[in-house]
């Protein structure tokens, strides 16, 4: 019952005011924790107000019109993220962030320390766990069905199906397949046809 007043009285404002959220309507994240530690300081106080999905208030996401996300994925809604996309982050669909991780797209010029260098994008597949406190740093490419390791440093690609740890962050072994059946989540709201294909990845 709760979660349904919770829902009735806080999420339609989320859903509103977040147009790229989706996750699901119940027992994901409640409502009133979003309204209070991420639409208010996003909304109100101006951080992070141009992020179109909930930023936790301690964590920092620069250039957000430089990145492109998938569903079940919110960079940024851990504690203590920094994401910056000058050069463009592509995140997939099912991602999370642990609490510290950094996730940086362009590095300062070696002769100019107020500008920042071009690149490639970053590049992050589906179905990819960061754990705590790694750093992802420029023209990366993660692959499909990762873990990275806590306090690691991803400065090289990472194959799909992997595990993969340390700093430098080496794939240490093989990852199976991911088992979740994403077609029985019932989302916050409806999700565009272009993520079918992936709901239905593991059905």
């Amino acid at each position: 019952m709760f979660r349904k007043i919770d829902f009735f009285f806080f999420g339609w404002i989320i859903n509103w005011l977040y147009p790229q959220y989706y996750r699901p309507k119940y027992g994901y994240q409640r409502y009133y924790i979003l309204f209070f530690h991420y639409l208010i300081p996003q909304k109100i106080f101006k951080l992070n107000a141009k992020v179109k999905w909930p930023v936790h208030y301690t964590s920092k996401v620069h250039a957000p019109e430089n990145i492109e996300k998938g569903i079940l994925c919110d960079p940024g809604d851990s504690i203590n993220n920094y994401i910056q996309a000058n050069n463009g982050i592509i995140f997939g669909s099912n991602i999370e962030l642990g609490p510290g991780v950094a996730i940086i797209s362009s590095n300062h010029d070696v002769n100019n320390f107020r500008e920042h260098s071009k690149g490639e994008p970053i590049v992050i597949g589906d179905n990819v766990w960061i754990g705590a406190n790694s750093s992802i740093l420029p023209e990366v490419t993660i692959g499909n069905n990762v873990i990275i390791g806590a306090n690691s440093v991803v400065a090289k690609d990472i194959p799909s199906n992997s595990i993969a740890v340390g700093n430098p962050c080496k794939v240490t072994k093989e990852k199976t397949p991911y088992s979740e059946d994403f077609s029985k989540i019932v989302f916050n709201k409806n999700v565009p046809s272009k993520f079918d294909l992936f709901l239905n990845s593991n059905v």
